[in-house]
């Protein structure tokens, strides 16, 4: 499956942004889906993540509260709806995929993952 992420861009502090994710290639409904980010000079960190089913979701403690995810099977793509942002928020974000037949677990960690898209930036201007 190819994943193509999109929707960054520069922002002010306190804005709004939708990140999309789109699959290519295969459905998205056989896949656990999830959010990353790095930060410069940083680790790529979990963000957000949506079980296959899309009953869970699961945030880093930085984000819960400002961030959702959320997936349209239909649409082959999921969503992280990004509030109240923060320059501590600037990266670029990646989008991943985890093929699992559970469907109801979200999976934290960037190894789990087998696909990746190609990241997009978003930058949070103070």
């Amino acid at each position: 499956v190819q994943l193509q992420a999109s929707g960054g861009g520069l922002v002010q502090v306190g804005d709004s942004l939708r990140l999309s994710c789109q699959a290519f290639g295969r459905t998205i409904g056989n896949f656990g889906m999830g959010w990353f980010r790095q930060a410069p000079g940083k680790e790529r960190e979990f963000v957000a993540g949506i079980s296959r089913s899309g009953i869970n979701t699961y945030y880093t403690d930085s984000v819960k509260g400002r961030f959702t995810s959320s997936r349209d099977n239909a649409k082959n793509t999921v969503y992280l709806q990004m509030n109240s942002l923060k320059p501590e928020d600037t990266a670029v974000y990646y989008c991943a995929a985890k093929e699992d037949l559970n469907t109801i677990v979200v999976f934290t960690i960037a190894q789990q993952y087998d696909y990746w898209g190609q990241g997009t930036l978003v930058t949070v201007s103070s």
